[in-house]
Formats: C-alpha cells, structure tokens, sequence
C-alpha cells in the first residue's frame, strides 16, 4: 500500500468515523429496526429501496426511474472505473427506453460502490451503509461475508447488500448492472460508503 494511499485511507478513515457517528444516531432515533416508522418506511419504497432499507430484500423493489434489463435487451455497454475516490467517466448520457450494461471495475485500493439513484435515494441509502461499517459488515478493502450472516441485534439480523441497482466492488475485482432507465428524471450514480460521496464519489446521469 502506497505512503499517498495510506494518508488517503487515514483521511476518510476519519471522515468515516464521523459520519457513522451521526448516521448511526440518526438510524438508531429514526428507524427501529433498520426500517423507521410508517412514514421512512414509506419514503423508502418510493424512493426504490425495499423492506430493510435495500439490504437484504432482494425481491420485492420498485423503482420509479427504471428497473433491472434484460442481457437480451442492451442496447449499449458503458465501461465504468473506480478509483479512490472518482469515477471515470464522471457522467453518463443515457436515452428514456434504453437499456444499458454497466461493466464496472475497481482499480482503486478501497472498496467502492456503484449505485444508481435520485440524490434523495443516496442520501437514505447512507445510514444504512455506516450501520454496515460500524458492525463489520464493510471493511476498508473488502466485504466481510461471515459478518454479514451475524445476528446483530436490535433486529437486525442477517443482511446483504443485493439491491439490484447497486454493487460493491472489492480492489481489483469486476461487477454488473444491466438495467432499463423507463423514465427521464434527475439521477446520480455515487458510492454511499461513509467519507466516499462526501469526498467526491458522485457523477450524474444525463437524458438526451
């Protein structure tokens, strides 16, 4: 590891420990369990993360800008890049209709994540990745799949990161979205890790 990475690493080591400080207690005072009172719970579903807050709930999401495509269906493929902590390309042109392959890589030496969403799905979907990172789910380079099967408490059992518009991605690995934007509306694609979006891990979708 790099003496520049290393210095990268204590930065948004520290920017992660304040965000969880307050995301934590915002998710513990607003949503028991990992999923709020009716009105989050509300909020999460029309924003497009499931029951349990987009983790874990593989089934069941709806989505107001789109939804997963078919490989039958793409249309074209873009080739998406991390790093610590940008992506390339920074924006992405995409066509109401259209059916995408996103073929992402991680070149960087921390784990990232690409999501797509409305800036108000993002923003929801954080809490809920610092409780990951406080509870040893998400560690700096990689997934901690055993931590994942753990009971952690106060309702939150078991979790996993499955939600069809998003994927991490460990350092030197590759992941896949394949999905068919139905609805020209205002989207970003981000990396909710805590210190990531905040340090510039965000680009936006633009419709032609």
């Amino acid at each position: 590891m790099t003496d520049r990475f290393k210095t990268g690493v204590h930065i948004v080591g520290l920017v992660m420990v304040l965000a969880i400080g307050s995301s934590v207690a915002m998710a513990a005072g607003q949503h028991k369990g990992g999923h709020g009172d009716e009105e989050d719970k509300r909020h999460m579903q029309k924003e497009g993360h499931g029951q349990g807050g987009g983790h874990g709930q593989g089934q069941g999401h709806a989505f107001e800008f789109g939804k997963p495509g078919k490989a039958a269906d793409v249309t074209r493929t873009i080739d998406i890049v991390m790093k610590d902590n940008l992506y390339e390309p920074e924006t992405i042109s995409i066509k109401a209709g259209e059916t995408v392959r996103f073929r992402i890589r991680n070149q960087g030496e921390a784990l990232h994540e690409f999501g797509l969403g409305t800036e108000a799905m993002h923003e929801a979907h954080r809490p809920h990745m610092a409780m990951m990172v406080e509870h040893g789910m998400l560690e700096v380079d990689r997934i901690n799949y055993e931590r994942m099967k753990m009971d952690h408490g106060d309702g939150k059992g078991p979790m996993n990161h499955d939600d069809p518009n998003s994927k991490l991605v460990e350092p030197g690995k590759s992941a896949e979205i394949i999905w068919t934007f139905t609805k020209a509306m205002a989207l970003e694609f981000a990396c909710n890790i805590p210190g990531h979006y905040e340090s510039g891990m965000v680009g936006d979708i633009l419709f032609e």
